[in-house]
């Protein structure tokens, strides 16, 4: 085995806030493969991307988390995207295949494993606010779950563009008083990470309900504390955060991720 490391990286802008390479950290100790793996961050203009995946090839990366705004972008940049991400529209994973670039996407697979922890989504109504990367990653799990998804967004056009292509209903902003009836809601928007906002009036919340959101940092958002006072069932965005970690874990390394050790520090980001 050779002693050079095998760099990961996530890259995003901004990504001063992204728990990724620690959480990817605590695997490889666990593991013990520590000195074989090391995971790091790097903040990527947009106007820096096609450079950055160049960068990518020639230092030789393993692979890398491509968060926010980047996760559509990249894929023009790329060797290959696997069918799912093609689905999906985004890429949050970049494996470096000795040189050929291929992207996944296990954003979906963290929202689904999250979600089923806490229900059965054949049947189930969820309301989806977001049309964005990790939206697309969400509702293409839900449907692929069987669940009847409706997509409220701000932008008409976006939301009903993500809505005609998973074939799902849409709802502008302003008709969401109807999600008081949604078995499941879901924000996969930004709004409530920087500031003490929900995207959601707390009355349209119940008990009845499971309420996610994407936002892991942090972890208790206005929206999380709102739905717990309506004895609501919540899923955090830290779950998310670990499932999809747990994915990419397996095609960074080609091993099964220590779930339980990367599970407890997610839990206290």
């Amino acid at each position: 085995m050779s002693n050079l490391q095998k760099i990961c990286l996530s890259i995003g802008y901004p990504i001063k806030s992204s728990k990724s390479p620690s959480l990817h950290n605590v695997g490889y100790k666990a593991l013990g493969i520590e000195d074989q793996f090391i995971y790091l961050r790097a903040q990527v203009k947009p106007e820096n991307l096609k450079m950055a995946v160049e960068g990518i090839k020639g230092l030789g990366i393993r692979g890398v988390s491509v968060t926010m705004p980047h996760k559509q972008e990249i894929m023009k940049y790329l060797d290959e995207v696997d069918e799912t991400a093609k689905k999906i529209g985004a890429v949050n994973t970049v494996v470096n295949d000795d040189g050929k670039l291929i992207g996944y996407n296990t954003d979906w697979v963290g929202a689904v494993v999250a979600l089923e922890k806490k229900t059965n989504l054949k049947g189930k109504k969820v309301a989806v606010i977001g049309a964005g990367g990790a939206s697309r990653a969400i509702v293409y799990g839900l449907t692929k779950k069987g669940a009847k998804v409706k997509i409220f967004n701000r932008s008409i056009e976006k939301g009903e563009e993500l809505a005609k292509e998973f074939d799902c209903g849409f709802g502008e902003i302003g008709e969401m008083r109807e999600i008081g009836d949604y078995n499941i809601i879901i924000n996969a928007t930004s709004v409530g990470m920087n500031s003490d906002e929900s995207p959601i009036d707390k009355e349209l919340l119940n008990k009845n309900q499971i309420v996610f959101d994407v936002i892991y940092s942090p972890k208790e958002t206005k929206l999380i504390k709102e739905a717990k006072e309506k004895g609501a069932k919540v899923v955090y965005g830290y779950e998310m955060l670990l499932y999809q970690a747990v994915e990419q874990f397996k095609l960074y390394t080609g091993l099964e991720a220590p779930v339980k050790e990367m599970e407890e520090f997610a839990k206290n980001l």
